[in-house]
């Protein structure tokens, strides 16, 4: 069959399947992934999700439902494959159905967020840890509300360029619908380790707490649950750089030996473990043993031997002088830079605090609260970022940021962050806030130039995440993750899940991947002005995902035109993403 041949069929059944939908009763319509479905989500009329990516990207959307008068019944959907003609085929090993859980909450995150069911938590059909099939299916719809399937499609690495097509099928009792799906594979390819370097962090003691009922669960326990977190956290494009088993109420990791640590660890390390996203390897590794100069000078000995060296840091001090006193950051500093002088040493705080209070010589990365890098108020109104120009300059310097619970107001009672204005505001990875928030973050990290992000924990509630997550005046501060026990989700084996958020991050991390593209193919000036149009401050997320759409493919054509060396047309969605 022809090319264009093809193309005629395909552009057949598109308006055939299209025009099927539209006859229907439109419960059922293709959502962006950048829309919350709540349950008083009002129906709309979309039955094709326009799709574009990369090989090696990740790309979702939803299928969502209304209930109607009636309400529907045994709901269950499925996505055998996208197929793009002969011998180009999608197959469902890359295609991952979810039903959306609701977290029901009753005391939201400041300011202005409402109450009520929020979707976060993810039951796989068939889960993306241990392929067991699951209880995603089938579920009920409320009379008069909305529910959302989640759906995750990964581009393989041998994809070949062009137009693929799908149907996602929904059934239930009176139901039969369908969702199209248009993917176009451009002829580019993502890494499948993160440019942007990530140090998301796990206390094991609240894993086990939450698939075992006691923190102190025995170190194999925790060595076969934190392997499910690694890959799970690695096909989602983030580290988790502590997350390694603990000595029971130390924070000190259990380490026999270190080839011990290299044959349960290295995998997920240099990049051999299990994983969708072949050769996925961390980004970063905590220093987690004891604060003696012969730990330390072993472990740079053992990181460097094994290749890890370069990745590797020792955590110094948290938020001095609250977290940390800054005798106590002097102190580790100098230690870890006499007794391991390669290993690199990590500080959150400002170069303005660092410089007033002596130790920056000792400090290799500073990583820094995203209000502080452009706030609003004194000492760090305006963008800070030229002020970190003279440190930078120094070898082997980096600039990092994070997001906390400034993002929306610490303490209860407290007035809330003002920026946080309907439109705008500081980047959030809590539930009741947009999807737009939880993507933003890495938009900033572009920006400023970070070398890399850090979150202080994603599992600080994880043995109540289906119930309650408020957590630092936020919902989902510090959690990201979900217990898949099997008395929740179905089959024999307990598995840790991911959240909306979790994705809507990856997606943000992918996006970076565009900006780094289009800068290093030789347009930095161009990457540079969608993002500061999309995102002009920190402060300033907007709440539209539509609006990250449109600036994700402008930088994918722009990316394809400096590869070719003439202008491309537009991107399916460029003008019209929702």
């Amino acid at each position: 069959m022809s090319l264009l041949t093809r193309g005629a069929v395909l552009l057949l059944l598109l308006s055939s399947v299209s025009a099927s939908a539209q006859s229907l009763s439109h419960a059922v319509w293709a959502e962006s992934a950048m829309v919350k479905v709540r349950p008083q989500t009002t129906p709309r009329r979309d039955s094709v999700v326009p799709l574009v990516g990369a090989r090696g990207e990740w790309l979702s959307f939803q299928v969502a439902l209304h209930g109607g008068a009636q309400g529907l019944r045994n709901v269950s959907a499925r996505f055998p494959a996208l197929v793009g003609g002969l011998h180009r085929r999608i197959d469902a090993r890359n295609l991952l159905l979810y039903r959306e859980a609701l977290l029901d909450i009753t005391q939201p995150t400041p300011p202005g967020t409402e109450p009520g069911r929020w979707p976060d938590g993810l039951i796989p059909d068939v889960d993306e840890v241990v392929g067991e099939q699951r209880a995603a299916f089938p579920f009920d719809v409320p009379a008069g509300e909305s529910r959302a399937i989640w759906v995750d499609v990964r581009v393989p690495s041998d994809a070949s360029p062009g137009l693929y097509l799908g149907v996602v099928e929904v059934m239930g009792q009176g139901l039969r619908e369908h969702v199209l799906v248009t993917l176009t594979v451009v002829d580019a390819e993502l890494p499948s380790t993160s440019s942007l370097r990530t140090a998301f962090l796990l206390w094991p003691p609240h894993v086990c707490r939450a698939f075992t009922g006691d923190p102190s669960c025995p170190a194999q326990t925790q060595v076969y649950l934190l392997k499910q977190f690694h890959r799970l956290a690695l096909e989602h494009r983030i580290t988790l750089a502590s997350a390694f088993p603990r000595l029971p109420d130390q924070p000190t990791w259990d380490l026999p030996d270190y080839d011990t640590f290299a044959e349960r660890w290295g995998p997920f390390l240099e990049g051999s473990a299990p994983n969708r996203l072949p050769g996925a390897r961390m980004t970063s590794l905590q220093y987690l043993g004891p604060a003696t100069a012969p730990d330390l000078s072993t472990f740079e000995l053992e990181a460097r031997a094994r290749g890890w060296l370069g990745r590797a840091f020792d955590y110094v001090g948290d938020e001095p002088p609250y977290g940390t006193s800054w005798e106590a950051v002097a102190e580790r500093a100098r230690l870890t830079r006499s007794a391991a002088p390669d290993l690199r040493t990590f500080l959150t705080a400002t170069v303005t605090e660092v410089e007033a209070h002596g130790p920056l010589d000792d400090i290799d990365v500073l990583t820094v609260l995203v209000n502080f890098i452009d706030g609003t108020q004194p000492p760090y109104e305006g963008n800070q970022r030229p002020k970190y120009d003279a440190f930078l300059s120094r070898p082997n310097r980096e600039l990092w940021l994070y997001q906390s619970c400034m993002s929306h107001g610490c303490a209860a009672g407290e007035p809330p962050p003002p920026e946080n204005r309907p439109g705008q505001g500081w980047p959030s990875y809590m539930v009741d806030r947009s999807a737009a928030k939880a993507r933003g973050m890495q938009w900033l990290d572009f920006i400023m130039g970070a070398r890399g992000e850090l979150y202080y924990q994603t599992v600080g509630l994880l043995s109540t995440a289906w119930t309650t997550q408020f957590r630092f005046n936020g919902n989902g501060d510090g959690t990201l993750f979900y217990p898949g026990l099997p008395s929740v989700i179905g089959g024999t084996t307990a598995i840790p899940l991911p959240s909306i958020r979790l994705k809507l991050i990856r997606q943000g991390l992918q996006d970076y991947e565009w900006l780094k593209r289009v800068s290093d193919a030789g347009d930095p000036a161009f990457a540079r002005r969608v993002a500061t149009e999309l995102i002009p401050h920190a402060w300033a997320v907007p709440d539209d995902g539509a609006r990250f759409e449109r600036a994700r493919l402008r930088l994918i054509r722009r990316y394809l035109e400096l590869r070719s060396g003439h202008a491309q047309p537009q991107l399916p969605g460029e003008e019209g993403a929702r």
